[in-house]
């Protein structure tokens, strides 16, 4: 599978977000409905990103710059018929490996609290991802949960010569 960046003008993603949005308030009180649609997707604190199984799109995953520090995933999806092929499992490592690039300490998200959102938090959890207090603009919410990870950058070392001293 190859994981690239989108320009979310593609009919494969609209249907893919739409799919995502169509759960989203089947599933949860509009209030409690935190997904983006397409253009608030556009924002430029966001990059997208898709994943492809040759040509067919199998997921996507966003994040979401909060501060020069923190970032939120946003929009974490794999179409319903190509769920537990390993897309999303991809798309998380890809996005904490880009996160750690661009020197963020922190990784949050928010995802519901009832069963047909457990999948998603077993997901995240496997990935040292931990239960936290609302971040950013959310609100307690008993529809909501919370969920970060301390991120650690990779820095290069630099050796220092001892005749440098």
């Amino acid at each position: 599978m190859k994981i690239r960046i989108d320009d979310l003008h593609g009919d494969e993603i609209r249907a893919l977000l739409e799919e995502h949005l169509q759960d989203m308030y089947a599933n949860s009180p509009a209030e409690s409905v935190h997904a983006l649609d397409l253009e608030a997707l556009r924002d430029p604190r966001i990059t997208f990103w898709t994943i492809w199984d040759e040509n067919q799109l199998a997921g996507c995953i966003a994040l979401k710059q909060l501060d020069t520090l923190h970032a939120e995933i946003k929009s974490m999806r794999t179409p319903r018929n190509l769920r537990r092929r390993g897309a999303a499992r991809q798309l998380l490592q890809h996005l904490i490996d880009e996160a750690r690039q661009r020197n963020y300490s922190r990784l949050s998200l928010e995802t519901g609290s009832i069963k047909f959102f457990e999948p998603a938090r077993d997901l995240y959890r496997s990935f040292g991802f931990e239960y936290c207090e609302p971040f950013a603009d959310y609100a307690e919410d008993p529809n909501s949960v919370f969920m970060s990870k301390v991120i650690v950058s990779i820095v290069p070392i630099i050796p220092i010569s001892s005749t440098s001293l």
